[in-house]
């Protein structure tokens, strides 16, 4: 495909021909104008591989696919917490998505995980904003490397299916940019994705297609994206208001629908051109940025990225719990018990949207025979039927329980039937199926050595049961090659190196969202803040059953010389992470391999400020790194710290805001498994926040101008000195929460007339 000069191109269309590229051709099209040379690309779903529609297609996933690697799901992704596995993940999506001549791959998703209960929970990466944005990050630029764009979504703010396409986020302004918008500014400001998809939803009653603070202000005018934004299929509610927030290209195609009553508002002067040129201009630069890389043919590395598949998915897979070390399995054995038909008939993706058709599919029963067949009796019995309602749980029960009596060992492969999670609709509770409970129970009845492997997209709880379980290994939705390479972590292949990228309760009652989600009458109230997944939990110091961050090793692993030092630098060294500010402090642990073999830890760096007033969290993730180390190998791990790693969002100042004093700098190998930890204070002046005519005597006393200001009129009151309110600190603790103008209302003429307007000009100079 040539290339495109967008502004040369742009200046030879006519208003007809703008309008109707900024709808699409069909599902998975942009629309062409021949006569100009314009070329139609194609986009497909991708989050976690290519998912290309032969012919018209569908987005919900009912149609068939090219088969392509399945990756194992975001969700798995997260627990990795390995920047490089993602990007070569990226990266080999990229090369497949070349090879079928797709330009821009839908993904990846980077939406909070709220509450556990969202449906495509599988398809994101994290509670945390930071996991969700170093990754996301990295799966953008492995994808765009190889020459094909990708598509970050969902922005923003959308973290439940009920409702998806009309439920209004309400969410206060400090959660949306701490939590919400975090890891999108991460991505976006790092990676510089080509295109950004907008949500389904409202975010506080606007539709995200149509919100121009989200879609302008936001980010091109704060983050200063330069791509396209895409709505995600069927989001466009009014194409004029779209155009005008921000959105570039609605799709699917409108039909002609949208091109109309965009070239009618232009007519009628309610949409100036400007608008759809500068629109159309950015399709023009999609376009040019995909054209060297938008070829068929080149075709992949099919046995290459398989294993790739398996050695991530290895690398994803959490190991809980592992009582008496029944982890790895032992050389010694001679009979192993398999029990769950997951073991036979894997459950490895999700469904919806981004449902793949795998190149082949590894299920860990026969990876089982074929790594330890000859030496092992391996026998097996589904346990449970997988979403039969004509299966007969007693009789299969029965046959498990007789099997697993006599063995050495029992794998118990439980999970979600695809009828609990998928895009479209949410879980309703986070239990496992009831018969699979049953299972797990009558078998523990018999053995105490089981060993559960767990196939999920959305986190379970395992309270109820884990009593019966020797291990736990946490295996998420490992894609095509997840059955080998759970085989390759229980074998002792490969050491577990996956750790929780979100926390699991005790029970879905505990959980911040529960009392909220998922809303009523169209409208959803974010009503606990900041305080999502371990923010929470942490701050009202709730039990789990497994913290976020959490994940065991077949070796151990020791911290030791935590060294923090307070800098200032001026201009940080690190271009990409110019927008967060000046260094701060520095960070530096070491971590030792105090066991007998090889292995992975994530060191995990949080902060907290423990003096601040203000609701904050007790701990946050600030940083985390991956480390492989040989039995008694050390390294020293590092970390930089910028000053908006220290801050915190001021409703006030509509800004982020350090407020110095002292702040606990943390690691450890979760959020409660906490090694070193260092108190540092960072010096500097208080943040001066605004006043405004809505400002309390409080704050005009905090205020460096203003407090003198105030005093100055209480001392020259035409009713006389007024100073002694501030004297005694009964009247002014409780005077101290009036707004100025109400407390001058209530005082009368002793405080004079438009006394309020006359003292904000003086503290700003006759602006608020």
């Amino acid at each position: 495909m040539p290339r495109i000069d967008p502004a040369a191109v742009l200046a030879q269309l006519d208003l007809e021909e703008k309008a109707s590229l900024l709808s699409g051709s069909g599902f998975w099209h942009t629309r062409a104008v021949e006569r100009l040379g314009i070329p139609s690309i194609m986009v497909a779903d991708g989050p976690h591989g290519l998912r290309k529609q032969p012919g018209a297609g569908d987005h919900v996933g009912a149609g068939d696919s090219v088969p392509a690697t399945c990756f194992p799901t975001a969700a798995a992704l997260g627990s990795s917490f390995d920047v490089d596995l993602v990007r070569r993940v990226g990266e080999a999506i990229g090369q497949e998505a070349r090879a079928q001549g797709v330009a821009v791959v839908l993904g990846p998703g980077i939406n909070i995980k709220r509450t556990p209960l969202c449906g495509r929970n599988f398809e994101y990466l994290s509670e945390d904003p930071l996991v969700s944005g170093v990754l996301g990050a990295a799966l953008v630029d492995g994808v765009q490397s190889q020459g094909v764009g990708t598509s970050l979504k969902h922005f923003a703010v959308n973290n439940q299916e009920t409702d998806r396409l009309r439920v209004s986020a309400v969410v206060d302004e400090r959660t949306l940019r701490e939590i919400y918008l975090a890891g999108f500014e991460h991505v976006v400001r790092t990676a510089r994705p080509w295109t950004v998809m907008c949500s389904y939803n409202r975010v506080n009653g606007v539709y995200a297609s149509e919100d121009p603070w989200l879609l302008t202000t936001v980010l091109r005018d704060e983050w200063q994206f330069d791509g396209l934004v895409v709505s995600d299929w069927g989001a466009v509610d009014d194409p004029v208001a779209a155009v005008a927030a921000g959105l570039d290209l609605e799709m699917p195609s409108s039909h002609g629908g949208g091109p109309t009553r965009v070239t009618a508002a232009v007519g009628s002067g309610a949409l100036d051109e400007s608008v759809v040129d500068r629109a159309v201009e950015r399709l023009l630069q999609l376009l040019d940025r995909v054209a060297p890389g938008t070829w068929a043919g080149d075709g992949f590395d099919e046995d290459g990225h398989h294993e790739l598949a398996r050695s991530v998915a290895a690398e994803c897979a959490v190991l809980l719990t592992n009582d008496h070390g029944l982890l790895p399995l032992r050389d010694d054995l001679t009979r192993v018990a398999v029990v769950g038909e997951f073991a036979r008939s894997p459950r490895f993706q999700g469904a919806g949207s981004s449902k793949v058709s795998p190149t082949r599919v590894d299920d860990a029963l026969s990876a089982l025979h074929g790594r330890l067949g000859e030496i092992v009796q391996i026998e097996f019995a589904p346990g449970f039927g997988v979403d039969d309602p004509e299966a007969d749980e007693d009789a299969l029960r029965t046959e498990a329980v007789e099997l697993a009596a006599g063995a050495d060992v029992v794998l118990v492969f439980l999970g979600l039937p695809p009828s609990f999670e998928s895009e479209g609709f949410d879980r309703d509770r986070m239990d496992l199926p009831d018969e699979q409970i049953r299972l797990l129970e009558a078998v523990g009845g018999v053995t105490d050595r089981v060993v559960v492997v767990l196939a999920n997209g959305g986190a379970v709880t395992t309270a109820p049961w884990q009593h019966h379980a020797g291990a736990i290994l946490e295996g998420w939705l490992g894609g095509q090659a997840g059955g080998g390479a759970i085989v390759d972590v229980l074998v002792g292949d490969v050491d577990p190196s996956g750790r929780l990228a979100e926390t699991i309760p005790v029970r879905l009652v505990d959980t911040p969202a529960f009392p909220t989600f998922p809303g009523r009458d169209s409208e959803v109230v974010y009503g606990e803040g900041v305080f999502v997944g371990y923010r929470y939990y942490d701050l009202v110091d709730r039990p789990v059953s497994f913290p976020f961050g959490h994940g065991l090793s077949y070796t151990t692993f020791e911290y030791s010389d935590l060294e923090v030092d307070v800098v200032n630098v001026v201009g940080d060294p690190d271009p990409s992470a110019d927008w967060r500010g000046p260094a701060r402090i520095t960070a530096s642990v070491r971590v030792t391999n105090t066991g007998e073999r090889a292995g992975k830890d994530v060191v995990q760096l949080y902060v907290g400020a423990p003096d601040t007033p203000r609701p904050r969290t007790v701990r946050e993730l600030r940083g985390f790194a991956k480390v492989a180390l040989a039995p008694g190998e050390s390294r020293e791990v590092s970390f930089t710290l910028t000053e908006r790693d220290l801050s915190q969002w001021s409703t006030r100042a509509h800004d982020w805001v350090l407020e110095p004093g002292r702040f606990a700098v943390s690691v450890g190998a979760s959020s409660r498994d906490i090694r070193c930890t260092a108190v540092v204070t960072v010096e500097g002046p208080r943040p001066v926040l605004p006043l405004g005519r809505n400002s309390t005597l409080a704050e005009w006393l905090d205020h460096p101008v203003g407090r003198g200001t105030i005093e100055e009129a209480l001392r020259s009151a035409p009713g006389g000195d007024m100073t002694p309110l501030l004297a005694d600190p009964e009247t002014l603790r409780m005077l101290g929460s009036f707004p100025l103008t109400r407390l001058v209302v209530m005082l009368g003429d002793a405080m004079g007339d438009r006394l309020v307007d006359r003292l904000l000009a003086e503290v700003t100079g006759g602006s608020e």
